[in-house]
């Protein structure tokens, strides 16, 4: 036996000898810029490998005289010989983008493929429509353009992020214990023109996401470097203005890039009283990658906004004529928010097999909100305006190491990171208010201090065409509370430590179809001032769910991709904002289906379309009465898309939203909508022109529908109907952008 165990050892020993002989590279554009997610196939061995951000790629098994063909959707394929051992140095030629040419076993990630062709087909030029990328998720407006945008997905009304993870550069957008609710994610300190790259995922089977993990997670990229300057500016309806520049600071600097962005917004928009909204962003960037290919990155950001805001109003004030679809009741509502952002991250090539990635980010974040949801039905006299307020530190840094190597012939690709989240929040604010400028009284007023400590694991088995994922992550959080109006000082504190463990499965039973099934557990934690109240229980709720889905290519130029999918939810969430409060709703279920389809009719044309059905219950309820309010049952998206025909692009886009329950027992239904938005722009050299246009048909549509008992000051009693904000009506504006 123990001659056997010997020679067993030096088997292995000697069958990984055979698989050391291995080759390293990088791979560029025409900028000598490095593509991340280049296929690297070696045709002598079968051996693959994929670029890191870096464009670094490792190969094993790979030999003098072997050929290696290196692949990039949007880039002419490469067929280069393997000399010697020195490292490769490979250069790939852009060209026009082509459907065909993509082999989902070559994918790193087919899903996120596609959506980088969504990208750039159209891209996006609104904070708005930068979530819009991911299919089947919507968002909806509520009070003047300044306030963090509602969002649905898969049957979740996620509020402003409670079940949504959002990520900008490793950098965490969604707030924990925020004045407003928990999860609050406000993105509107991208500016569109930056983002390079949407990493999604739906459901929670992913080691590196954490709190709000449950409907899914959706991580932005900013661009590294941008191809030429532009100045750009749009003039439309509503005095509407808006004008952005994106500037090369260190053209043609070896192994250097930096850049500066920034953009200024105003509009009235289409309400009675005017928004008076206004944004600035600035945004700058600075990557140097060393002689070993090491990259560091400094990222800073800026933005602030104002607005005043008409709020949700009444359905049976517009329907007695009392007010316009565009009128208010209390159009005293609005705010003011600003967010700067420093981010440094660090990618180092270890070994041949090792790399890690690093990041240390600081936000400063305030946020003050007056809004009036229900009028006079608390004080008959002065009204129901609230004011929510808070400013924010939130400290934070990642680190992940990634190893591969062989055990025996099965491949492993090994990922270990960790995390620290630490959030100052002081002031936290709720109180009672009249007309912005007098408070009458305190509602809420304390300082919250919240930390969030993470670990994660996990492997990468890949068996031919079989590859197992198993993970493991383990999140702890201490959250600690001093109520300001207490007579008496004292800190009110819980801890929490959960496991969410995770295991995917993947199948390539063709080259261009791929079957999977992903399950694992998440969470989204509670507000610390619910947590210490409620001396810790419900603190981090579980979700358990799992997708069993294809991404299959029937036809060379058409992808489709489709998931059945369940999700169990041990507690509810519903922000109550004007009593401060996180009310528990008890345990529920969704399953569904979504089905996407990708299909590139010609050079320059292109059709998408997404759908999402979903079946959405309170499990603890009885039967009607069980329906969760604003959970969306059935979504639909598509649009024709022209890229590049001759120097025009552009598109004609629909959204469709069915109806859907605002109340328990269906009682009071949110009216569905279809809007459509068109665009198009003319390229002539360095100048393009450009038009768009929202709600091309000029539909009535409600963008919000809460079912809201208020009161108005002439009512003897109060009334339960939808309140709803009014959608965009037709919208054109024109635009002019120079690049240079």
């Amino acid at each position: 036996m123990k001659n056997l165990t010997l020679f067993s050892i030096f088997l292995s020993l000697f069958v990984f000898g055979l698989q050391a002989q291995n080759i390293k590279g990088v791979v560029l554009n025409e900028l000598n810029q490095p593509l991340e997610a280049a296929y690297v196939y070696n045709l002598n061995s079968e051996t693959h490998a994929h670029t890191s951000e870096n464009g670094l790629f490792f190969i094993s098994q790979t030999k003098a005289g072997d050929s290696l063909k290196i692949g990039l959707l949007g880039y002419k394929t490469s067929i280069v010989q393997v000399t010697d051992a020195n490292d490769l140095n490979i250069i790939l030629e852009e060209k026009v983008f082509q459907l065909d040419e993509m082999v989902i076993r070559e994918e790193l990630n087919p899903v996120n493929t596609i959506s980088r062709l969504d990208l750039n087909v159209t891209p996006v030029n609104s904070s708005q429509e930068v979530l819009r990328k991911v299919p089947g998720l919507f968002i909806g407006q509520h009070a003047g353009g300044g306030k963090a945008e509602q969002i649905f997905l898969r049957g979740f009304d996620i509020d402003h992020g409670t079940d949504l993870a959002i990520g900008v550069d490793g950098m965490p957008v969604n707030m924990v214990s925020h004045a407003h609710g928990q999860g609050y994610s406000d993105l509107h300190f991208v500016i569109p023109e930056t983002v390079n790259k949407i990493d999604f995922g739906k459901g929670a089977y992913y080691a590196s996401e954490g709190d709000f993990n449950t409907a899914g997670y959706v991580n932005f990229k900013t661009k590294d470097y941008i191809d030429e300057s532009s100045v750009s500016l749009s003039l439309g309806q509503f005095n509407t203005l808006r004008t952005v520049g994106l500037f090369d600071l260190l053209e043609n600097t070896k192994n250097q890039n930096a850049y500066m962005a920034m953009e200024y917004i105003a509009t009235d928009g289409p309400f009675d009283s005017p928004q008076n909204f206004n944004r600035l962003n600035l945004f700058g960037k600075y990557i140097m990658y060393s002689p070993e290919n090491d990259k560091l990155t400094l990222t800073a950001s800026h933005f602030t906004s104002r607005w005043d805001a008409s709020g949700q109003i009444p359905q049976r004030e517009v329907d007695n004529g009392n007010i316009t679809r565009f009128g208010a009741i209390d159009d005293t509502e609005g705010g003011e928010t600003s967010r700067t952002n420093l981010n440094v991250t660090y990618d180092k090539y270890i070994a041949d097999n090792t790399t890690l990635k690093a990041n240390a980010y600081y936000s400063k974040y305030a946020f003050e909100l007056y809004s009036n949801f229900t009028f006079f039905l608390e004080d008959p006299v002065n009204g129901d305006q609230i004011k929510q307020k808070e400013d924010r530190q939130i400290f934070g840094a990642n680190a992940a190491i990634n190893y591969s190597t062989f055990l025996g012939s099965t491949e492993l690709n090994l990922t270990s990171g960790f995390g620290l989240r630490h959030d100052i929040i002081d002031d936290v604010e709720l109180s009672r208010t009249l007309n912005r400028t007098t408070t009458l009284e305190n509602i809420q007023l304390g300082d919250i201090n919240q930390t969030n400590i993470d670990a994660f694991v996990k492997a990468d088995f890949e068996f031919g065409k079989f590859r197992v994922a198993p993970a493991l992550r383990l999140d702890h959080f201490k959250f600690m509370y001093n109520d300001e109006l207490q007579t008496n000082y004292e800190t009110q504190s819980e801890t929490k430590t959960i496991v969410s463990p995770k295991l995917n499965f993947y199948y390539n039973a063709k080259d261009n179809l791929q079957l999977y099934l992903k399950s694992g557990l998440g969470f989204h934690s509670n507000d610390a001032r619910v947590v210490v109240a409620n001396n810790g229980k419900d603190i981090l709720p579980r979700s358990y769910g799992a997708d069993l889905g294809t991404i299959w290519k029937p036809f060379p130029k058409l992808v489709v991709n489709s998931a059945l999918w369940y999700l169990f939810l041990e507690q509810e969430f519903v922000y109550v904002g004007d009593a401060g409060i996180v009310e528990p709703s008890g345990k529920t279920r969704r399953y569904g289906l979504d089905l996407g389809l990708r299909y590139q009719i010609n050079d320059w044309l292109f059709l998408d379309s997404d759908a999402t059905y979903t079946h959405a219950r309170s499990i603890d309820e009885p039967e009607g009465e069980d329906y969760i309010p604003l959970a969306p049952d059935f979504t639909f998206t598509g649009g024709l898309s022209i890229d590049d025909l001759n120097g025009f692009s552009g598109g004609l886009r629909f959204r469709y939203l069915n109806d859907r329950p605002a109340n328990e027992d269906n009682s009071i239904v949110a009216e569905g909508y279809t809007v459509a938005d068109f665009n198009l722009n003319y390229r002539m050299k360095n100048v393009t022109l450009g038009v768009m246009v929202e709600n091309l048909f000029d539909v009535d549509w409600n963008e919000t529908q809460f079912a809201t008992e208020s009161r108005l000051q002439n009512e003897a009693e109060s009334v339960e109907e939808i309140h709803f904000t009014p959608g965009t009506p037709f919208f054109i504006k024109g635009i002019i952008t120079y690049n240079f």
